[in-house]
């Protein structure tokens, strides 16, 4: 996949962008705050497509990545390796910054260009919290990859045996269920 042809910045201008791009990756969501408030564009990206949701996800600020999603920012919105904020969070293991997401309405199957859903690489790195809660909020764990392989395929094949047993009987949930009102 090629990346977009992007206009060049003057030097004043990349300096400016670049300390933005630094203050996501600090987590300054105070400031990140004020900036969105003002007019900045939340689906703002890098040169390598990676958006100010994505630098927060990453990074591991869950406050910077709820304002970000308060102030319009695109959960699907894919890198230009076709990765997510919602997979970066998976793979780098924050479940704080995974359910930041979640809540703010990031679709857990997301799959740009075939790539991997967040449940496949929660799978990929045994991270058996994350995928309990992708799970809980509707993942499948038949989803396949371009490579046809699911998330316990990956996950066998990395030797996570925490999520191999997981995704082995991915109907059991391990996430106690608040009961509905009126139903036991």
């Amino acid at each position: 996949m090629t990346a977009p042809d992007r206009p060049e910045l003057d030097a004043d201008t990349h300096a400016r962008v670049q300390e933005l791009f630094a203050l996501v990756r600090a987590g300054d969501a105070a400031t990140l705050a004020r900036l969105l408030g003002m007019g900045l564009v939340p689906n703002l990206r890098d040169g390598k497509g990676d958006s100010l949701l994505m630098l927060a996800a990453y990074h591991g600020h869950a406050d910077a990545v709820r304002v970000l999603l308060q102030h319009g920012a695109d959960a699907s919105l894919a890198n230009d390796r076709a990765q997510t904020p919602l997979g970066t969070a998976a793979f780098k293991g924050d479940i704080d910054v995974v359910r930041a997401l979640i809540e703010g309405g990031a679709p857990v199957d997301d799959q740009p260009d075939g790539g991997r859903t967040a449940l496949m690489l929660a799978a990929m790195f045994d991270r058996v919290e994350i995928i309990e809660l992708l799970l809980a909020h509707g993942a499948n764990p038949e989803h396949a990859g371009a490579d046809g392989a699911t998330a316990l395929d990956l996950a066998r094949g990395m030797g996570a045996e925490r999520a191999v047993q997981r995704l082995s009987h991915p109907s059991e949930s391990s996430i106690p269920r608040t009961p509905k009102p009126g139903v036991e």
